[in-house]
């Protein structure tokens, strides 16, 4: 894949997240077909009460996913960013300042992971479970919380990568 363009094989970080990428691909595969047989059961044609808890399934999926997505997101420097007033810079300093860009990213993402930590530590203390299928609420936040960090470590690296760039 990227060795195809003279790029370096990828390290084992980015391998890693590269894998939890494919996992929450795999994830929402699942959940797409977990709503494509709900939808299924309660039509008129099956008259069935559909998968329980489906609704609880999507929301918590359609987080850990978009989590898992994140990670690798950033390391391939996929996010959206606006250059306009940068254009002009030499590449050095677009660089410099996109480095500091992913660096307050890191920091937004370590306060997001350390919040979620603290929310599955709250929803682990109170029992808390989910409605239907009472799913142990920490679960999914503490699963965010662990990829939200795994996002700024992300971040740092790719930050790292851009300041250490050749000119």
């Amino acid at each position: 894949m990227a060795r195809d363009r003279g790029e370096a094989a990828p390290s084992a970080f980015e391998r890693v997240v590269q894998s939890v990428a494919l996992l929450g691909g795999v994830l929402l595969i699942t959940l797409s077909v977990t709503v494509v047989i709900s939808v299924t059961l309660r039509s008129d044609l099956v008259g069935s009460a559909g998968v329980p808890g489906d609704f609880e399934l999507v929301q918590m999926a359609t987080a850990l996913a978009a989590f898992c997505f994140l990670p690798w997101c950033q390391l391939r420097r996929g996010n959206i960013f606006v250059d306009t007033f940068t254009l002009k810079l030499p590449e050095r300093w677009q660089r410099r300042i996109d480095a500091g860009w992913d660096l307050v990213y890191a920091l937004v993402m370590a306060l997001i992971a350390w919040r979620l930590a603290v929310g599955a530590r709250a929803a682990f203390a109170t029992g808390e479970n989910t409605m239907v299928l009472q799913i142990p609420s920490y679960l999914p936040i503490g699963a965010c919380a662990a990829l939200a960090a795994l996002v700024a470590a992300c971040a740092v690296v790719s930050a790292v990568r851009l300041a250490r760039a050749p000119a």
